[in-house]
Parts: structure tokens; sequence; C-alpha cells
């Protein structure tokens, strides 16, 4: 099987497939994402979610911010998996998600756990990491807020944040505020979309 030109191997095959299983169970009960989207499950959210791990594919701590459904931080811990190290921590303040995340992570048998809390909160429950994930949670400035206290300063922690056809304003805006280097990589899936990928971060005002 291949997700985006990788070659996926027969372990993470089944856990994807076993999450997809378990998602279009819970999504009839539970908003995990838009109905309309639910048809285009692997691609539209599964291999777009993979993208993360491609880019950053070492077994290093994830705090995956307001993670809703799953996407990007099961998948990303589900990779994880076959590495046999390194670890997602999940943020989801909403029980009912938090409750299908920790079922996915436990039957996929995945790399990561999940916090029902706010978002503020997390950094003191977590502690340092070494990647934040976050995927159709806020725009890249609010985003810069909730990672800040992982990213700031001397601190070797990078973010990987996806981002739709509307993320140049978004740039633009959070310059107001912040210094960072930005690397631009062009989405596998969705057409003039990326992902953001944030280090070196500093606060302006």
């Amino acid at each position: 099987m291949e997700l985006n030109g990788l070659r996926v191997s027969r372990e993470t095959q089944e856990r994807l497939q076993h999450f997809s299983a378990l998602f279009q169970k819970w999504a009839k009960t539970i908003n995990l994402v838009a109905p309309s989207t639910l048809d285009d499950l692997w691609s539209r959210h599964i291999a777009d979610s993979s993208q993360v791990f491609q880019i950053h594919p070492k077994p290093v701590i994830w705090a995956d911010l307001g993670s809703g459904g799953g996407f990007p931080g099961v998948i990303t811990a589900i990779f994880l998996a076959e590495l046999q190290d390194g670890w997602v921590h999940l943020v989801e303040s909403n029980h009912k998600k938090a409750a299908f995340l920790r079922t996915a992570l436990r039957e996929t048998n995945a790399r990561g756990s999940v916090h029902s809390s706010r978002i503020e909160d997390a950094h003191a429950e977590i502690g340092e990491c070494g990647a934040i994930s976050a995927r159709a949670l806020a725009d890249l400035d609010r985003l810069l807020e909730y990672s800040a206290p992982w990213m700031l300063g001397e601190k070797d922690c990078r973010g990987f944040f996806h981002k739709g056809r509307d993320y140049l304003r978004e740039i633009d805006k959070a310059r107001g505020r912040w210094e960072f280097d930005l690397l631009e990589h062009s989405s596998a899936v969705e057409q003039e979309s990326v992902i953001l990928e944030i280090s070196n971060l500093r606060r302006l005002v």
C-alpha cells in the first residue's frame, strides 16, 4: 500500500484500516468531521494527515492540539508504532471525542495518549516536546500563541500546521506579532493547500 507515494508496511496498513473502521462507526453518533467529507475519509483525512509524519519521520514527542477526530495525531501515533519509539500527546477538551481517541489509540496499538484539557493548560501536563501539529483548528497567529510554551526561546521544537488556500494572509498576519523560520510544504493531497513548518519562534509584541 502507498500513501502519497510512500510505501506503507502491512502492519501500518492494518492499523490504518482498523482506525478507519472505528472512525466510521463512531462518526454515526459523534460529529468527528464534517459529514460531507466522510466519503473521502482516506484521501481527505487519512492521507492528508499522514503527510505530517512523512515530512518529519522522526521518533520524537509530539503535541497534537485540538485533536478532534484524530487528524493528524492518531495517524502520526500509528506511524510511530512501527518505529517503536516516539509518542503523541493528543489534546482534546471534548470528552466524547477524547473517548473516541482513547479507543482508537488502544485498538490500533498506536503510540499516544489523550489529555482532556484545554490547550492553554496542556503544557503543564505534557512537558517539553519536539514537534507540534494541528489541523483545522485556528489561524496561524492563534496556533503560534497556543504553541508558544513549547516553542519560545531556545527550545528545539517545530510546528507542523495544515493550511488551506488563504495561508499567505495568515502568515502576513502572524508576522505582525511573531518572528519565525518557515518552510512551506505543498500538499500532495489538497491542491493549493500546504503544511507550514515553523521553527525558531520569537515573540515581537
